[in-house]
């Protein structure tokens, strides 16, 4: 059986995020006033054709290492299905 990746991408603590900022704001305007902060992140979902759980884990996080996230200014983690 194939296996599936849930890959969940986020700017590190500390680093500024605009687009975050943004959508508080816009939340703000439209009557949501609690809402203190917002980091906006991404979800990458993978169908893969490894069948080993460990193996696919490995491989993704070298896909993120390589190309999905930025691991200067982003955190990332898997989640394997």
């Amino acid at each position: 059986m194939a296996l599936k990746a849930r890959v969940h991408v986020m700017l590190k603590d500390g680093v500024l995020d605009p687009q975050g900022e943004a959508v508080r704001h816009a939340l703000g305007t439209l009557g949501f006033a609690g809402v203190q902060a917002v980091r906006q992140g991404k979800v990458i979902e993978l169908d893969l054709a490894a069948t080993d759980r460990a193996a696919a884990e490995t491989e993704v996080k070298a896909m993120c290492e390589k190309l999905l996230a930025n691991t200067v200014i982003e955190k990332y983690t898997v989640e394997i299905a």
